[in-house]
């Protein structure tokens, strides 16, 4: 048996998974989200590790074993964000900084104006921006100058949330550098932190986590932490490199997208970046995991608004009551009839990256109707993921082979058809939904030696398979159509 730690931004899951890769056990647990100011978020770092903490018990027993009888653990979490803890102590120094806060823009922008960008874009493949781990380590430091000499002394030390979860179950100050490539502070090439960038920030190296392959030794888990368990823990990855592993998408030119509120598009693009030094212009390159001294590379997308487009059918427009009703109202179309709706709410993201961008409706005639909104919205989905594997590849990674689907979406046979229409490959909806978690037990178990790559290949399983049917001819035209409407929305609103 083997215990996965799912560590999100509003929760914990836990999930224990058999031999054959199979969940036995699971427990859930949220925890409080915390807004000081307007664009701040924290976490308290003691509740997220006494919830998870909780949850995993709790999933041992909802398997009926005991802790003791674990194999290994593999951990996943949320990205970005920043800890502080005393490591004596092991009690936090300040609330955890979310990767979704912006309370350094401003730093930001005193970068980019001060020519570091290209610098940062170069050795991290990151776009300078507050959503990464180093400008808030930063601003920590900035505002308290005890701080400082505490981290220079090294009795004050940061983390992303695995490092964090891994000192409480293991006692030692370590990461992965598929969530170390998410600092703004790690050189993809150096494979380790980059002094010169630690410098740029005025991070003291000695207060970051040592960088361990991403399967492999963390250190075994202290008895009184966990119940009594006393297993390795084998595997540690980010939630989307976790969610591609998961996806046993472990060869070139294999991707998978997270269809959630956005959507998360990971590209495996092999031991090589992609797209020369300074990256892919509106994509990020990102190390997906290592192994021993193998690392795999992935480009990543970030779609801000797909499951939310179809949210703002249901709450702002009020047209469906859920959203299961769009399936049988795109399919009472025989096309779209030039209706196209670009869900720019909050801008655009991967790869078009346009804050300016708002969302816009074309097409519209006086025979429109909900059922060509709820068209719109659906291929609006499908468009946006197109955009950003096109991307990709226009950069220079393999051609994709398929793509593996995961997330509430996925439920929606109609947007699997269409999406596998635009694209010309197969979309392929697994089995078992968590592949987070299912990906964070992969981890952990061939870490210890309990799988290896080819079982994570044979224990992944499809439960469904859309195949292409769409002319390439046609699916172009609507792309082109598409692109013609993305054009129309990008600079709408009034820069400051």
């Amino acid at each position: 048996m083997i215990l996965a730690i799912d560590q999100g931004t509003t929760g914990s899951t836990c999930v224990v998974v058999d031999a054959d890769g199979d969940p036995v056990g699971r427990g859930y647990r949220e925890f409080a989200q915390h807004f000081p100011h307007p664009g701040w978020v924290e976490h308290d770092a003691a509740e997220i590790w006494s919830v998870t903490r909780a949850v995993a018990l709790e999933a041992c027993d909802d398997g009926g074993i005991d802790p003791s009888d674990l194999v290994a653990v593999g951990i996943t979490n949320q990205r970005e964000t920043v800890c502080v803890w005393d490591p004596a102590t092991g009690e936090p120094l300040h609330r955890a900084i979310v990767w979704q806060d912006r309370r350094t823009a401003g730093m930001c922008d005193r970068l980019r104006d001060a020519g570091h960008e290209p610098l940062i874009r170069e050795r991290t493949g990151l776009v300078l921006d507050p959503y990464f781990s180093g400008t808030k380590i930063a601003w920590l430091l900035e505002q308290d100058p005890g701080l400082r000499d505490r981290a220079e002394r090294g009795t004050a030390v940061f983390g992303t949330i695995d490092s964090w979860l891994l000192f409480k179950l293991t006692g030692e100050h370590v990461t992965d550098p598929s969530n170390a490539s998410r600092t703004m502070l790690f050189g993809l090439d150096r494979g380790d932190w980059d002094p010169e960038l630690c410098d740029l920030l005025g991070v003291p190296v000695r207060a970051l986590p040592e960088v361990r392959p991403t399967i492999g030794g963390f250190g075994r888990i202290r008895p009184d932490a966990l119940g009594g368990a006393t297993c390795p823990v084998g595997g540690v990855a980010g939630d989307q490199q976790a969610a591609l592993y998961g996806q046993a998408c472990l060869d070139p030119g294999e991707g998978k997208n997270t269809y959630g509120t956005g959507s998360f598009v990971l590209l495996n693009t092999g031991m090589e970046r992609v797209g020369g030094a300074a990256g892919p212009e509106g994509l990020l390159s990102t190390v997906a995991w290592r192994i021993g001294d193998r690392t795999v590379f992935a480009l990543e997308a970030a779609v801000f608004a797909t499951g939310a487009a179809v949210q703002w059918l249901r709450d702002g427009l009020g047209i469906i009551d859920s959203a299961a009703e769009t399936e049988p109202l795109a399919e009472s179309l025989t096309s779209n009839d030039g209706v196209y709706l670009v869900p720019a709410f909050a801008g655009l993201g991967s790869p078009h990256w346009d804050p300016y961008a708002r969302g816009t409706i074309v097409g519209l005639t006086r025979g429109s109707t909900r059922a060509h909104l709820a068209r719109a919205t659906l291929e609006a989905i499908a468009f946006q993921v197109v955009d950003a594997i096109r991307a990709m590849e226009a950069a220079g990674a393999a051609p994709l082979r398929v793509l593996k689907a995961d997330g509430g979406a996925t439920a929606n046979r109609w947007l699997m058809r269409f999406q596998a229409d635009l694209l010309g490959v197969p979309v392929v909806v697994p089995a078992i939904h968590e592949t987070t978690a299912l990906g964070a037990a992969f981890l952990g178990g061939v870490g210890v030696g309990a799988w290896n790559q080819r079982d994570v290949t044979r224990t992944w399983r499809e439960a469904a398979r859309f195949e292409p049917t769409m002319s390439r001819d046609r699916a172009g035209s609507l792309h082109a159509e598409w692109t013609r409407a993305v054009e129309r929305s990008r600079g709408w609103a009034v820069r400051d």
